[in-house]
C-alpha cells in the first residue's frame, strides 16, 4: 500500500510538472508573437503589406476603421491575425488567435 501511496505521488508530481513545461512553452510563443506583432503598431499600413503581403480578407467597422485578416495554417492549425488600422492609414492595433 505504501508503494502505491509513493507511486502515485511520483506520478503526479510527474503530471504536474508536465503541465508547467507545457504552459511555460504556450505562454513563451505568444510573447514572441506578440513582440514580433506590436512592431508594426503606428506604422503605416504600406508597411504592413510589405512584409507581410496583401491580406486574406479586409473588413470595416462602423466606426471607419480598417480591418487585414491574415490566415493561414501550420500542423492543421489555423493561425488568424487581425490588424486595425484607423481612417488615416495607420496600425493602431492587432489581435492573434492560433499562432505560434
Amino acid at each position: 500500500m505504501k508503494t502505491f501511496h509513493i507511486f502515485s505521488l511520483i506520478a503526479f508530481l510527474f503530471l504536474f510538472n508536465s503541465c508547467q513545461t507545457i504552459e511555460n512553452k504556450s505562454q513563451s510563443a505568444i510573447k514572441k508573437e506578440n513582440e514580433k506583432l506590436s512592431k508594426f503598431l503606428q506604422q503605416p499600413e504600406s508597411e504592413l503589406k510589405i512584409v507581410m503581403g496583401e491580406p486574406d480578407k479586409i473588413t470595416y467597422d462602423d466606426k471607419g476603421s480598417k480591418f487585414f485578416i491574415y490566415v493561414s495554417k501550420k500542423y492543421k492549425i489555423t493561425c488568424e491575425r487581425q490588424f486595425e488600422i484607423n481612417e488615416n492609414k495607420m496600425i493602431v492595433g492587432f489581435t492573434s488567435k492560433g499562432c505560434f
